[in-house]
């Protein structure tokens, strides 16, 4: 073998990389790093906002109307909660749901007020917040608990300050009275609640403005079931709040229960085949 083919062999052997070519492959690694982490971000996003327009959506509670239920008291954490939005696409709400759903026209006082800020870069993150529950829903906004529905005849109180329902006293031990305050609510004269509508109210009830107050109260007062965006499920934030919302049905009292078995008990039959 020639002494030229050999230091060619060698130079094979030995020759190292450019510098060039590395720096290339270094630059092409990283904008493939950068390129596919922005296309799981905006997949991430896609799905968030599928997720919380069909399936379900976290809210902040901004307001006090429905401690201790869900907090929204000044001084303390808003919870975050779980709204199922499929729900009610198969059945309508039921009184003892926690439902969150948009004020109708007759409604003109808002739970809250929330800070609209000129700045686009700022309404832009606050929209950004609420779509991921970090920030304040719309001030249309509002969540209450179904107490009656179309076709019940509601009215306060009885003697011992409950609520009737067809002329039977509700069970309600979700009810919370602010201290300091007479735990006594307010009487209003029966009210017939149309079909297709719902009567709802918090259960801080003598810090709530529900239907009892809005449009004057009475069937102005009530909420069309097409308004309710869906039912509240799960309290996701702060850590130590989590916890599932009661639905407790108000009117199935203590001696009630014989009637819930006797409904599920039919409603089990219905499924049978004949």
């Amino acid at each position: 073998m020639s002494t030229d083919e050999s230091r060619d062999e060698r130079d094979d052997v030995l020759r190292p990389l450019s510098p060039s070519n590395d720096g290339d492959k270094g630059r092409s690694r990283i904008g493939s790093f950068v390129k596919e982490t922005a296309i799981l971000i905006g997949i991430a996003l896609v799905l968030t906002v599928l997720i919380q327009t069909f399936l379900a959506k976290v809210y902040v509670i901004p307001s006090g109307s429905m401690e201790q239920t869900l907090h929204g008291c000044s001084g303390c954490v808003d919870d975050r909660v779980l709204v199922d939005k499929v729900i009610y696409r198969f059945r309508d709400p039921s009184p003892g749901d926690v439902v969150v759903f948009r004020g109708p026209e007759a409604w003109t006082h808002n739970d809250f007020t929330a800070e609209h800020s000129d700045n686009p870069v700022v309404q832009a993150v606050q929209g950004l917040g609420s779509l991921v529950g970090l920030a304040q829903v719309d001030e249309r906004d509002f969540v209450k608990r179904v107490i009656a529905v179309g076709g019940q005849t509601i009215q306060c109180c009885d003697p011992q300050n409950r609520v009737l329902v067809d002329g039977k006293p509700l069970d309600e031990p979700y009810i919370y009275y602010v201290p300091g305050q007479e735990p006594k609510m307010a009487p209003f004269a029966p009210v017939t609640v149309p079909a297709g509508r719902l009567f709802v109210m918090g259960d801080s009830r003598l810090n709530s403005l529900d239907s009892r107050f809005q449009g004057g109260g009475g069937v102005n007062g009530t909420i069309g079931v097409g308004d309710v965006i869906g039912k509240a499920r799960v309290i996701v934030l702060p850590p130590g709040r989590w916890g599932f919302i009661s639905d407790h049905d108000p009117q199935v009292a203590a001696g009630g229960l014989a009637l819930l078995w006797w409904r599920r008990r039919n409603w089990a039959e219905s499924l049978l085949p004949v």
